[in-house]
């Protein structure tokens, strides 16, 4: 996949890219706001993407393996859906955490009752 940035792949064509809205929606944003949706909140979620991208592709140095990943358009979708859910698992995990130490900090829900 060797495409400049901003280019279609060749095996999208004009007509796919009409139909694929998501694709168009996601082409059409911001770079600030692709950057800010990108980019985990925490150290502790970059640490969990960063094994959980090691243990599917595999985790050999590149200083001392020249790797190469190939794959097939499915397969590639397959693990472009996979990446997605897992962000929105560990995005919402993130926000619960967080929302629970918020309301440790003010009280527990014990007290309110």
């Amino acid at each position: 996949m060797n495409n400049a940035p901003g280019q279609v792949p060749e095996y999208l064509g004009a007509k796919s890219l009409k139909e694929n809205a998501l694709l168009h929606y996601v082409q059409a944003m911001e770079p600030e706001t692709v950057s800010q949706l990108s980019r985990p909140a925490s150290a502790e979620v970059m640490q969990v993407i960063e094994h959980n991208v090691l243990g599917l592709l595999g985790g050999l140095p590149p200083q001392d393996f020249d790797v190469t990943v190939t794959t097939s358009r499915e397969n590639l979708g397959r693990l472009l859906a996979s990446a997605i859910m897992s962000g929105y698992f560990l995005k919402g995990a993130e926000q619960r955490l967080a929302f629970e130490q918020s309301i440790g900090q003010t009280g527990s829900l014990d007290d309110i009752e």
